[in-house]
């Protein structure tokens, strides 16, 4: 529709035809703070303003013109004109030439908002018949409704339209959707679904009864096109489809109460899903409207639950639509989340049993469309929602007089100890509960007279022992050797299992936070978790066998018991962090983070903090790193004047000769020959018959630009030394070619080289040690050593011990 369209930068206001009434609940064109609007008899002239929201409307005079200064909150400002550019008084308006979708004809009249206007144009003298007919709206995607409550949320260049208010479309609309014409009807129902997100027309049109009629349709109107639908299918799917999204739209709002809906109406969306074939956006609007029937009233969750199964819902997951698999997904969720407590465990036996688990990774995790938000929030959900299942168990102490709960701990004992357990079956009551206790003790229990005690703690409470009992049922080669390995241990390197365990558990449920309800706006579902009926279990026999792991990788005791769970945490939340998809690829990430790569993750991560990266810090790095530099030069040129033994590699075959090059001590001359054999230490510069004066190098070659790397055959022949070949270019084609020993000796001379010739030393060799020795210099610098006296002369190292027996073998 053609409406009066304003431009807040420009201050252009184009009028409509002649206007229709409003209510009072949406903005009022002549009430106090209003917009005013011009009337279609403006003069024919332009007069351009500017609109400052939350100011009233003040008319321009004929002859002046508003020079805007900007778009703030000054007022603009008026110039006179020059008498001669003054145009007459209009006293019969003329006719507009155009309308607000035509681009031609004269400039509109324009009105601009003051803080000191106070007068208020008269609707008669613009022709606008009853003033309440009309209202603003922001002329935008939403087409949202100014009120008194929204109207300072309006930004600066919004462009606002005159439209019929609130009310009068709401009673149009409500007209037009009782059309005995199938095509008016249809538009009539599209508009009502767009119009319905705004509020302020859902008010107006809720207030005329309209969810009761959009029911009514639904329940019974519907019934008589259904005749048609054979030979008008498209038309019924578009018309149903656009009379459950106004529905939508309109509950989405919260004025309307839930409860109020009939079974009849409950049946007929349920109907729907339940349908084999149905309209794809039917669908989708009904598993909608489903959610939210559970979600908002426990006495509609009992009738929804009559009328969908699981299995029911199912088939849904099972297609292409990622939105149709969001919504379905959701619908389980509500009825789990409302399930009352002694059904929810009813309910994920019957989830199991239809394979939904299986289904959802093959059919939507596992899927070639990327998951969107929402459906990472509903898989997010699910997974909470199953997790949760175990806070019963993890809030249940033992019961040391229930003899099934104490069987499970003497069944941990007998698979661990099955054949002490066989040998001793004739001894004595005394024996066996003093040979019980020395094995609840090997278990790492804590309690060793009644382990029992141990599991009244909650949380965990008994969901530790059912993960101690999984562990060594489904994994029991890994159990029996855990416990072995440790009862062989000293005491103090032992690694407790029983008091792992426990500590372990209640680590995982606070990591995967069970017990408590889904955030509204998390995202965080882990894949894995939907590869296994068994994931909690699954999970924590991973993790055990890593505590187990850490435990011996940090040599620990049991005073270092909490600072190896705190490793632990820390590799578990980093290997989560990755989203492995399977069980499996979360192990091997665990494996590749041992407690050395922790460690190393640790530096990296405290050297890389906001205070390293701190102006002052940058700062001193720069001044430190060139005395690093030259540190590091120095180092390289001693290893250069002790010298190096390099072998020779014949064009022709390979043979074991050698020869020396060494550096002078003045860095002048470097001098070099033949050896009959490696040498056991350094070459004088005497034996060394050959020199090279510094001054003559030219450059340093590498690689395979060397000339003994050109040689016919020397490529193939030497190409596992390829990276350790070096030449220098002295005179004018003269080279004295090298092979380094190893990378390490490549990378001294080079650098080496590079120094004497006053280039930069590039080696890995020499980044690794630039980054080494400035992280030791800013550590060392950074110390607080306030009130601490430094020893001149370092301490004497102490004397070697008499024997080694301390020395721990961690092969």
């Amino acid at each position: 529709m053609n409406g009066t369209l304003i431009d807040i930068v420009s201050g252009d206001v184009t009028l409509p035809h002649p206007p229709r009434r409003s209510r009072a609940d949406s903005f009022p064109l002549f009430s106090t703070n209003a917009y005013f609007l011009p009337p279609p008899c403006a003069p024919p002239w332009r007069r351009q303003s500017r609109l400052f929201s939350g100011r009233h409307l003040e008319q321009v005079g004929i002859g002046q013109t508003p020079v805007a200064r900007g778009v703030d909150d000054r007022p603009a400002t008026f110039e006179k004109e020059p008498r001669e550019h003054r145009k007459p008084p209009c006293r019969h308006p003329p006719t507009p030439s155009r309308w607000p979708s035509s681009g031609r004809g004269p400039s509109p009249s324009s009105w601009r908002l003051t803080r000191k206007s106070r007068s208020r144009p008269s609707s008669k003298s613009w022709s606008l018949g009853n003033h309440e007919n009309f209202a603003l709206q922001i002329a935008d995607a939403t087409n949202f409704y100014i009120t008194e409550k929204n109207r300072n949320d309006i930004k600066n260049g919004s462009i606002l339209r005159l439209t019929t208010s609130p009310y009068q479309t709401a009673l149009q609309l409500h007209e037009r959707i009782q059309s005995s014409s199938m095509d008016a009807k249809l538009e009539a129902l599209k508009d009502l679904a767009s119009a319905s997100r705004d509020i302020t027309f859902a008010l107006d049109f809720i207030n005329m009864d309209g969810i009761s009629l959009l029911t009514q349709m639904v329940e019974s109107g519907t019934e008589r096109y259904q005749k048609l639908q054979k030979i008008m299918k498209p038309c019924f799917g578009d018309l149903l489809s656009f009379t459950l999204t106004a529905f939508v739209e309109l509950m989405d709002h919260g004025i309307v109460s839930w409860d109020t809906f009939s079974v009849a109406f409950i049946k007929k969306i349920a109907g729907y899903v339940n349908k084999a074939a149905m309209d794809t956006a039917v669908l989708q609007r009904s598993l909608a409207i489903l959610e939210s029937m559970v979600l908002n009233s426990q006495d509609l969750y009992h009738k929804v639950a009559q009328e969908i199964t699981i299995g029911q819902l199912i088939p849904h997951l099972q297609g292409t639509d990622q939105d149709i698999q969001t919504y379905t997904i959701a619908v389980i969720n509500a009825l789990f989340l409302k399930a009352p407590e002694e059904r929810r465990q009813e309910m994920a036996h019957i989830l199991a049993q239809k394979q939904l688990r299986s289904i959802i990774l093959s059919n939507v995790i596992r899927s070639p469309m990327p998951i969107n938000d929402e459906m990472a929030h509903q898989l997010y959900v699910l997974q909470v929602l199953t997790f949760n299942l175990l806070e019963d168990r993890m809030m249940t102490k033992m019961d040391h007089q229930d003899q099934a709960q104490r069987d499970i701990i003497f069944e941990l004992r007998r698979i661990a100890f099955d054949m002490d357990c066989e040998s001793n079956n004739g001894s004595s009551t005394e024996k066996r509960k003093s040979m019980y206790t020395r094995d609840y003790k090997k278990l790492g229990f804590i309690n060793h007279v009644n382990p029992a005690v141990d599991f009244t703690q909650i949380p965990p409470g008994m969901l530790a022992l059912d993960n101690m009992l999984y562990f060594a049922r489904h994994h029991q080669d890994a159990y029996i050797r855990i416990v072995l390995e440790n009862s062989s241990r000293e005491d103090k390197h032992e690694c407790p299992f029983g008091r792992s365990s426990i500590e372990l558990t209640k680590m995982l449920c606070e990591i995967l936070k069970v017990g408590e309800l889904p955030g509204e706006n998390c995202h965080d579902f882990h894949p894995m978790f939907f590869t296994h009926d068994r994931s909690f279990e699954e999970f924590f026999c991973i993790c055990i066998q890593l505590l187990n792991k850490t435990w011996k990788e940090m040599r620990a005791t049991n005073e270092d018991f909490n600072k190896v769970m705190q490793v632990v945490r820390e590799q578990i939340m980093r290997a989560l962090t990755l989203k492995p998809n399977s069980l499996d690829q979360f192990k091997s990430r665990l494996q590749n983070l041992s407690y050395a790569e922790i460690l190393k993750i640790r530096q990296s991560e405290r050297m890389n903090q906001e205070d390293f990266q701190s102006r002052p810090i940058l700062e001193l790095r720069e001044k430190i790193q060139p005395e690093i530099m030259e540190l590091i030069k120095q180092q390289r040129l001693n290893r250069l004047c002790e010298g190096t033994c390099f072998r020779k590699i014949s064009s022709r075959r390979r043979q074991d000769k050698f020869w020396y090059c060494r550096l002078s001590p003045n860095h002048k001359v470097l001098h070099y020959g033949d050896l009959e054999e490696s040498p056991q230490g350094e070459v004088p510069h005497d034996s060394l018959q050959d020199k090279l004066p510094v001054a003559d190098i030219k450059a340093v070659i590498t690689g395979k630009d060397c000339p003994h790397m050109k040689e016919k055959g020397a490529l193939k022949q030497n190409k596992e030394v390829l990276e350790l070949a070096f030449s220098i270019l002295y005179e004018s084609d003269e080279y004295l070619n090298f092979i380094a020993p190893d990378k390490h000796e490549y990378c001294v001379w080079t650098d080496g080289l590079n120094a004497l010739l006053g280039k930069e030393m590039t080696s890995d060799y020499t980044k690794s040690d630039m980054d080494t020795l400035l992280s030791m210099e800013m550590k060392l610098r950074l110390l607080d050593l306030e009130n601490i006296q430094i020893p001149e002369a370092p301490p004497p190292i102490p004397k070697e011990p008499s024997n080694y027996d301390f020395v721990y073998d961690c092969n």
